[in-house]
């Protein structure tokens, strides 16, 4: 069966667009029909400065919003990054294979080193790094496909060449991912920004749906939608991406086409009105889960606990086997038993 791997940072409340663009496929449709590994990737989180409370907290909560999306560890795998020490082991291995230059040439690397100087703060190692213990995640789990979208292509690709290059120098020891775009996966933007993706990050959070958001808080968040000067309700990306946003938010809450569902409107408010009752109801379930599981944390807590220990027996042979490639020797204990074995 098909491998993937998939991850999710926790550096904010995730959102409506987390939700249509990930996490409902990965609960409907990837983890019944392949070997699916599902991981909150909080080393990740720690490119940037994080409070240690509120990490703890929004961790906890992703790892929470993952299983009431319906991911159920019966059949696939849901832990946290941190809790399996296999991804920093095969970091630091990847790193000795990787140059220099491939990191520099990471396109979210210079972005992101771009916005960080613009707000006067330091740039950290990790943050040119990070591409290589995103490789570990994948290479570390012998994952087939890695579901992305265009922004994180090019970290699978370099997840593909440190693979090869390992192989090619030391002994095949890793299976070779590929990048795979979802073939359902809705495409979510920002309500008041509608050609920027609507993102954890957002400083006012007024574009942005937030899947532990009041019902009324969501009515008044798209009701406010930038739509634009025209009145007829059409359907263009290009053109008129505001209207366009909340047709295809419409669109994929209810397994209609965009293009379709646009004649049926005379008005901006009817459409927002249907928008925001659809988006509701996608919800709803979510969040009565969620009120279920935070009444009941040491079930959450039982569930990474052994969802780190599944995933560390996936991921351990193949670190192991990475180790002794590169010619280190392992540790005395093991070789003791290696003897005894013989």
């Amino acid at each position: 069966m098909t491998r993937v791997f998939s991850g999710i940072q926790p550096t904010g409340n995730l959102t409506l667009g987390n939700y249509l663009g990930a996490m409902r496929r990965w609960a409907q449709t990837d983890q019944h029909q392949t070997d699916s590994v599902f991981c909150v990737v909080d080393l990740h989180a720690l490119t940037v400065d994080q409070d240690p409370a509120r990490l703890r907290r929004l961790s906890r909560q992703t790892a929470m919003l993952m299983l009431a999306a319906g991911l159920d560890p019966e059949v696939c795998t849901v832990f946290l990054q941190s809790h399996v020490d296999e991804h920093t082991r095969l970091s630091y291995l990847l790193e000795c294979v990787a140059s220099d230059g491939e990191m520099r040439r990471m396109i979210q690397y210079k972005e992101k080193v771009a916005r960080q100087r613009e707000r006067g703060a330091s740039v950290r190692l990790s943050l040119l790094t990070y591409p290589v213990l995103m490789a570990a995640d994948i290479l570390g789990y012998g994952a087939d496909e890695v579901p992305v979208g265009d922004d994180q292509v090019q970290h699978v690709e370099l997840a593909r060449d440190l693979a090869v290059r390992f192989n090619q120098r030391y002994g095949h020891t890793f299976v070779v991912p590929k990048a795979t775009r979802p073939a359902v996966a809705a495409r979510v933007m920002n309500l008041q920004n509608p050609t920027a993706k609507m993102g954890k990050s957002d400083d006012s959070g007024l574009g942005v749906v937030y899947l532990l958001d009041e019902p009324d808080v969501v009515r008044k968040k798209i009701m406010r939608a930038v739509t634009d000067s025209g009145r007829s309700v059409e359907y263009d990306r290009e053109g008129r991406p505001g209207i366009a946003n909340l047709l295809e938010i419409l669109a994929a809450c209810t397994g209609g086409d965009p293009e379709a569902l646009a004649g049926a409107y005379e008005s901006y408010g009817a459409l927002k009105k249907d928008t925001a009752e659809a988006v509701l109801e996608v919800l709803e379930p979510v969040r009565a889960r969620h009120r279920e599981l935070c009444t009941d944390p040491a079930h959450v807590e039982g569930v990474l606990r052994d969802g780190a220990e599944k995933a560390r027996a996936m991921a351990r042979p193949t670190v192991d086997a990475a180790y002794r490639a590169i010619g280190l020797l392992p540790p005395a204990f093991e070789t003791a038993l290696s003897a005894v074995g013989r």
